[in-house]
């Protein structure tokens, strides 16, 4: 297959990691004659969120557990919120989700506005563009958890697995999930449960690649898992 040449950099940074990507931006602005690009300023409304990592997690379990009980109380939903975040926003967890219609987080964590940064792609990869947004959740907003969060039967992985010629530009997708699907091959169990849970860990790894990422980590500031939603039953474990 013919990648063009932002898919090309898009997978390229997806499996070597963000310096790929900084190297890019500092090649692109030395030839601009343009100052070096910096993280965008911090919304000055934002008063961040003041839980600690362990305690952004326990909430989005929690939530899911409700949400699986059929006990959700549907925090975060009324107008009194909306007023309350209009001019800011403090998430307390950032996910890396499937763009999947049938896994959208507010809902599966019983959640509501404001509470979660959301990047949702097929396949949850973590592309050029994901990356950043995750940065400047983490970077900008302070958001104490990151989750990637992948799904049983996902569509994107399967095609992965079986190959062929796709149209548009999906293949991209393919490309950026293959190496999780190889390092499955032959393993005991469901072939396709076990790439979606191993795309889920190459994805925490590649976003792990951020020094914005990796230094909230170092810091205490932040926790980086990965997760995966059972579509039968509703529920989220971490993998």
């Amino acid at each position: 297959m013919n990648l063009s040449r932002r898919k090309a950099i898009a997978y390229g940074t997806g499996i070597l990691g963000t310096g790929s990507l900084v190297a890019w931006l500092e090649k692109s602005t030395a030839a601009a004659n343009t100052p070096e690009p910096q993280l965008i300023a911090a919304d000055p409304h934002a008063l961040k969120s003041n839980l600690t990592p362990e305690q952004a997690l326990k909430k989005l379990i929690e939530g899911n557990q409700r949400f699986v009980e059929n006990k959700k109380i549907n925090p975060d939903q009324d107008s009194i919120r909306v007023k309350e975040i209009a001019q800011g926003q403090a998430p307390f967890a950032a996910i890396l989700g499937c763009a999947d219609s049938r896994v959208p987080s507010e809902i599966i964590f019983d959640q509501g506005l404001g509470d979660i940064f959301n990047v949702r792609i097929a396949g949850n990869i973590a592309m050029i563009e994901d990356v950043a947004s995750e940065e400047y959740a983490i970077g900008v907003l302070g958001a104490p958890l990151l989750m990637v969060l992948g799904h049983e039967r996902c569509g994107a992985v399967a095609a992965a697995i079986k190959g062929g010629n796709l149209p548009g530009v999906i293949e991209s997708l393919v490309y950026a999930i293959q190496p999780a699907v190889t390092s499955t091959e032959g393993l005991p169990g469901d072939r396709l449960t076990n790439a979606i849970k191993a795309n889920v860990k190459l994805q925490v790894g590649r976003l792990l690649t951020s020094t914005v990422i990796s230094d909230a980590v170092k810091e205490g500031k932040l926790k980086v898992v990965g997760a995966y939603y059972d579509l039968d039953t509703g529920k989220v474990t971490l993998v």
